[in-house]
């Protein structure tokens, strides 16, 4: 199923919805840098949003290693923007907020709802959305994130992402897991940017490296074959989200295998090189839980071994994406583990460190630079088309 799965996502992604390929989240970050108009559009419309959520479903019902957080972001600054935009043509209730602002809110709604954690909402708004720009959206986005924070409660229930069943046994010692788990976390959370940052070009000899633009569905069928031969390496445990096995990590019992944390790395890797749409943000708590898992392996009786796969999790999340605040918040929120949020902001802080030792710009703004280029470089050609004609 997964290479002809990916070959036909990819064929749809190319044909019907070029923009929604990949997380989700530069695709706002580009839109945010615009100036109101088509480009800005285009990257986060209410079509395209309509065929991320499509898209995504069928990506992680063949079992590609991606999640729904990066296109839960997409998809809800295009809601919130067309949804203003609405409402702006109508004087009676014109709002007066700008189109950034109106990205924002969606993008922050979108992950509060995705992950029941409305202050994390708040917090990637800020960290990662507002990074190198004014905050004065601070009310909106509030006002979004709890209004998507209450929805999710009222369907849903108050209940966490991650049932922890026990607290964390948190001893002096812990401050050494929490060096451990940045060190390690953070180099593994860098090579993982930096790798999705090069694509599959960097793979192949100089000569070679245009083929893959040429040929995309290619690249799309090997690429399901590699993470189905991953898949079957780890007994069928990377397959999707990893849900399941980070759930099963965080209260103490065994995983399915212990080449869970590295298969999880590669055939995420492998899913975003495939150009279909799905998030990093679940798989890459995954990925840090099976590294956790790991290291607690050589300290076994020193450290809980669940509070590792804890600090591993935010640890790798903040190597991945260089947004430390975000990372621990959103991971203490999921678990309801409020007591050990002081360990958690410091492995962050300390991977987001490390990370940036290999891979200096941070993923998401990093890639959010080639779809504004590209969005821009349609715009101007669609311009050139119409004065021609």
């Amino acid at each position: 199923m997964l290479p002809l799965g990916f070959i036909g996502i990819r064929w749809f992604t190319i044909h019907m919805a070029p923009q929604t390929r990949g997380s989700g989240i530069p695709q706002v970050i580009a839109a945010m840098g615009m100036q109101a108009g088509p480009a800005q559009s285009m990257l986060v419309s209410f079509r395209q949003a309509m065929w991320k959520i499509v898209l995504t479903a069928a990506g992680l019902l063949v079992g590609a290693s991606i999640g729904r957080e990066g296109p839960s972001v997409q998809v809800g600054a295009a809601l919130m923007l067309s949804w203003g935009k609405w409402w702006q043509k109508r004087p009676r209730f014109a709002v007066g907020f700008r189109p950034e602002a109106l990205i924002v809110a969606g993008a922050a709604g979108g992950l509060a709802a995705a992950f029941n954690t409305p202050l994390a909402g708040v917090v990637f708004a800020i960290e990662e959305l507002g990074r190198g720009s004014a905050v004065r959206w601070d009310r909106l986005v509030m006002s979004a994130t709890m209004a998507a924070g209450f929805i999710t409660l009222a369907i849903f229930g108050n209940n966490a992402y991650f049932h922890v069943q026990e607290s964390f046994e948190i001893l002096q010692a812990s401050w050494w897991a929490v060096a451990i788990c940045a060190l390690i976390n953070g180099a593994l959370g860098g090579l993982f940017g930096k790798a999705l940052l090069a694509g599959p070009q960097r793979w192949l000899p100089p000569r070679q490296r245009t083929w893959v633009e040429r040929r995309p569905l290619i690249i799309a069928g090997l690429c399901g074959l590699l993470v189905a031969g991953l898949g079957m390496m780890a007994h069928g445990s990377t397959y999707g989200t990893g849900y399941e096995q980070v759930a099963t990590l965080l209260n103490g019992q065994p995983g399915e295998s212990a080449w869970f944390g590295i298969s999880k790395f590669f055939a995420t890797i492998f899913s975003y090189f495939a150009g279909i749409p799905g998030g990093i943000f679940t798989p890459s708590l995954a990925i840090g839980a099976g590294i956790g898992d790991n290291i607690a392996q050589f300290f076994p009786g020193d450290f809980d071994g669940r509070l590792i796969v804890l600090l591993s999790m935010a640890a790798f999340l903040a190597g991945a994406t260089q947004a430390p605040i975000t990372a621990s918040v959103i991971v203490m929120e999921m678990t309801r583990s409020q007591d050990v949020t002081l360990l958690l902001l410091a492995a962050t802080v300390a991977a987001s460190f490390v990370s940036r030792q290999f891979c200096p710009r941070p993923f998401y703004h990093a890639a959010s630079r080639n779809f504004r280029r590209e969005a821009m470089h349609k715009v101007k050609a669609v311009r050139e088309n119409v004065d021609a004609t």
